[in-house]
């Protein structure tokens, strides 16, 4: 089991531990029961939490037992951010979220065999504790010249916004679940991304003042990063959500195989379970034929199916190469359609014009003299038939699903016309 430790820091998945070589001879010894903790601040994980759900299904499979902790108590709270406070979520709604994100997280891990996961909640002892208790029997342990000493805390006291006592808390509260964890399930290792190591050291420190003796760890991933400067699990469209109706399965499969190919091996080592010596034949091909996105191709169907299944990759592969010229549009249903077409510029209108104005409200052409260029020079597609004459104006029996025309200039730039009127 060793050989973990190896695996990730081969992946990039190793950025620090509270003491590594402690690390390994606890995995030797075995077995490691470890946690890692998802607050539900929103109604779904969204793809920057698939490092940690992947590093705990690589982690369970590696022989380890995981405790996947929703917290029901600290997504109440939020750990804090580095510019403002959070907009608190009552309670009814968080409890709501704990579920959403639990339904996301357990697909992913075995709870079967001997190292079989437990769905752990925070609520479960922090609802019946009294504030006297918890400052009594856990802030006691927490000295504040130390908490000031925290990223984020210390930049938001130097913002006019300041913190609230409530943020400043999250520490204890996050501290108290491995504590918990410790005496419930004999867990001994925190997993979470760098950006939380104040949190998961002070962790490991309360657990050494009220159990002396413990041998407690701290892992933590590198948060991924674009080539690009901006930042990882956001589209031109927002966030990339897990969940289907925030993100549709379609958008989430172009997220990766749009993917930068400076970012692309980075991605495949730390979110694919291929075997080192695939990983890098995929990165020599994608070395030697870039264009090809060979790598991107599998990264974005490996993940689709992990988190949408089988069934839904394949229709979005489908779809994907439907709109591109490389299959037939009609043989798509309505719901896989309208899902790709979400994702690409369209405009909506009354009737169906001359197809030059429909190129220029699409966006394809700037100009109508412009669309006529496009379509003189071969480069117009409707529904993927080349268009021929840019002043007659489609059929009503060409609209896909009785909706929608697809529209492409040249191979790559697609647009999509709805019809809305009867």
């Amino acid at each position: 089991m060793t050989d973990i430790v190896d695996e990730l820091k081969w992946r990039g998945l190793f950025a620090q531990s509270t003491d590594e070589d402690a690390l390994r001879k606890a995995l030797a010894d075995g077995p490691v029961t470890f946690y890692c903790g998802y607050d539900p601040t929103a109604a779904s994980l969204h793809v920057g939490h698939l490092v940690q759900v992947l590093t705990m299904r690589r982690l369970q499979q590696a022989g380890l037992r995981p405790l996947a902790l929703v917290g029901g108590a600290t997504g109440q709270i939020g750990d804090p951010r580095p510019t403002a406070e959070r907009t608190l979520n009552d309670p009814e709604t968080v409890a709501q979220w704990v579920t959403r994100l639990r339904s996301q997280i357990e697909p992913f891990l075995s709870f079967e065999g001997e190292n079989a996961a437990v769905m752990v909640n925070n609520l479960d002892w922090t609802a019946g504790l009294s504030a006297i208790e918890f400052l009594r029997d856990i802030g006691k342990h927490f000295r504040v010249n130390k908490m000031l000493t925290k990223e984020s805390i210390a930049r938001r006291l130097e913002s006019d916004e300041g913190i609230s006592y409530t943020e400043f808390s999250y520490q204890l509260l996050q501290s108290m679940d491995f504590l918990e964890l410790y005496r419930r399930y004999g867990c001994t290792l925190q997993q979470g991304g760098s950006d939380q190591w104040g949190n998961l050291t002070a962790g490991l420190d309360l657990i050494h003042r009220l159990e002396p003796g413990a041998e407690v760890h701290a892992l933590a991933t590198p948060l991924m990063t674009k080539a690009d400067g901006t930042k990882f699990g956001k589209s031109e469209s927002g966030a990339v959500w897990l969940d289907a109706e925030m993100t549709t399965p379609y958008a989430f499969y172009q997220f990766w195989l749009n993917a930068d190919d400076r970012d692309i091996s980075r991605y495949m080592r730390i979110l694919s379970f291929r075997t080192p010596a695939e990983l890098e034949e995929l990165e020599k091909v994608t070395e030697e034929r870039p264009q090809a996105r060979t790598a991107q191709r599998a990264l974005a169907e490996e993940l689709t199916t992990l988190v949408h299944g089988a069934d839904q990759c394949a229709a979005v592969v489908v779809a994907s190469k439907a709109l591109f010229g490389q299959g037939e549009l009609d043989e798509l249903d309505e719901a896989t359609l309208g899902a790709a077409l979400s994702e690409v510029p369209h405009a909506r209108v009354a009737e169906l014009g001359p197809l030059v104005d429909l190129l220029v409200e699409a966006g394809l052409a700037p100009s109508k003299s412009g669309a006529r260029r496009t379509v003189k020079e071969g480069g117009a597609y409707v529904n993927n038939v080349k268009a021929v004459d840019g002043e007659a104006a489609p059929g009503r029996e060409e609209l896909l699903h009785g909706r929608w025309l697809v529209l492409r200039r040249g191979k790559k730039n697609l647009a999509a016309i709805e019809v809305t009127a009867g």
